[in-house]
């Protein structure tokens, strides 16, 4: 289980990078959003939630975390942070495989 756990973060935080690097690129026809100091706290189904879109819609990866609040790099900590405790992670993963069905 910890293995899927791992693999998941791994190809959520790829996507997400790949992401950024074609938003980067993308055109500036519309201003950056605003950033807000604090960092969403959504619950491990939540992120699982979000990954498992992020995954299903890579070319919507930026919009999806601007609407959540989170920036590639806030997301990746997000999920960093979650991993870090293990039923936290448990309930990420299977969030995540739910999300991805």
């Amino acid at each position: 289980m910890r293995v899927t756990t791992i693999v998941t973060l791994v190809l959520t935080l790829a996507l997400a990078g790949a992401c950024k690097q074609k938003t980067e690129s993308a055109s500036t026809a519309t201003p950056p959003p605003a950033t807000s100091a604090a960092i969403p706290n959504l619950s491990p189904e939540q992120l699982g939630e979000l990954g498992a879109q992020i995954q299903k819609s890579p070319d919507r990866a930026a919009e999806l975390l601007t609407q959540h609040g989170y920036t590639p790099e806030s997301f990746e900590k997000a999920i960093r942070d979650t991993t870090e405790n293990p039923d936290a992670s448990r309930r990420y993963a299977a969030a995540y495989k739910r999300a991805s069905a």
